[in-house]
C-alpha cells in the first residue's frame, strides 16, 4: 500500500510507494540549494527510513528540473557573519554537509540518485555516493569550487572513491562541467536517458533493486565498504562469519528453498 506522505518536511516532498521511499529536494525556486534545514530533514529522513520495517530503498531526486545546486550562500553568509563571536562557525556548517554525505554513504538501504539539471556541491556528493545514478540528457555536473576560489571540501573524499584520485585531480583543477553522458562514461553515474525515459530506467533499476534480500543486500554493502581499504587476505574470516550468518538465517533459508521449489523468493512480492 502506497503511503503518499511518511511524515512532515518543509524542504521535502515524500512519497512511499510499497518498499520505496522518493524523497524530492523541493526548493525548486534555487535550483534546490541546500540549506541547513534541508541537511537536517535529509538526515532525519534516512534515520527514519532505516528505522522503519518497511524501507528497502530511497530514491532521491530533485523538483523543477534540477537535483541541486550546492549549498545554500545565505547559510554561509550567515555562518561568516557569525565568525567574530564564532570563529568555528564556518567549519561547523559546511561539516554538515559532509556527515550528511557519510550518513547516505553508509547507509543499508539502496541508495538511487535521478540527476537532472544542476548537480553541484552537495548534490554532486549524493550522486557519488549513491548505489546507483541515473544520468539525465542536460544535467550538468559540476565541480566549480576551485574557479571560486574555494575548495570542495565535503565532496572531495567521495569523488576520489567514485572516479580515482587521478581524474578526481583532474575535474578539480580545471573547475570541471561534465555533461550526462560523460558523467556517465567516467562511471560517476552508472545510467544515462532521456528525459523521456527517466522513470522506464527508474523502473528497471528499482524491480532489480528488489530482487535482492534486503538483509544480505545492507550487509554485502557493509562488506564492499571494507574492501576498499583491506587486503582480501584480512577478510577472509569476516567475509565467512557475514556469508555463515546471512546462509544461516531467515533470508538464506527463503532464498534456498525459492531456488528449488523455483518460485521467486518472498521479499519480491513486496
Amino acid at each position: 500500500m502506497s503511503d503518499p506522505t511518511p511524515r512532515a518536511a518543509s524542504t521535502l516532498a515524500l512519497r512511499r510507494d510499497a518498499a520505496v521511499l522518493h524523497v524530492t529536494l523541493d526548493r525548486p525556486a534555487v535550483r534546490n540549494a541546500m540549506s541547513l534545514a534541508m541537511v537536517h530533514e535529509l538526515r532525519a529522513v534516512l534515520r527514519e527510513a532505516e528505522r522503519d520495517a518497511e524501507t528497502r530503498v530511497v530514491v532521491l531526486r530533485g523538483a523543477g528540473g534540477h537535483f541541486c545546486a550546492g549549498a545554500d550562500l545565505h547559510d554561509l553568509a550567515a555562518a561568516r557573519a557569525r565568525l567574530a563571536e564564532d570563529p568555528e562557525a564556518l567549519v561547523r556548517t559546511n561539516a554538515e554537509f559532509g556527515r550528511l554525505c557519510v550518513d547516505f554513504a553508509e547507509t543499508g538501504l539502496a541508495l538511487v540518485v535521478v540527476a537532472e539539471g544542476t548537480v553541484m556541491g552537495g548534490g554532486l556528493g549524493l550522486a557519488c555516493v549513491a548505489d546507483v545514478t541515473i544520468a539525465v540528457e542536460g544535467a550538468q555536473f559540476r565541480l566549480p569550487e576551485t574557479s571560486l576560489g574555494l575548495v570542495p571540501a565535503q565532496v572531495a573524499p567521495f569523488l576520489v572513491e567514485r572516479l580515482g584520485y587521478a581524474e578526481a585531480k583532474r575535474l578539480a583543477v580545471t573547475g570541471a562541467r561534465l555533461d550526462a553522458h560523460t558523467a556517465q562514461t567516467l562511471r560517476l553515474a552508472h545510467e544515462y536517458c532521456r528525459p523521456e525515459g527517466v522513470e522506464v530506467v527508474l523502473a528497471r533499476v528499482l524491480r532489480d533493486i528488489l530482487q535482492c534480500a534486503p538483509a544480505a543486500l545492507a550487509a554485502t554493502k557493509a562488506l564492499l565498504a571494507q574492501c576498499r581499504w583491506t587486503p582480501a587476505a584480512g577478510l577472509v574470516d569476516e567475509a565467512a562469519r557475514a556469508f555463515s550468518a546471512a546462509a544461516l538465517g531467515s533470508e538464506g533459508a527463503e532464498g534456498t528453498a525459492a531456488f528449488l521449489q523455483r518460485r521467486p523468493p518472498r521479499w519480491t512480492l513486496n
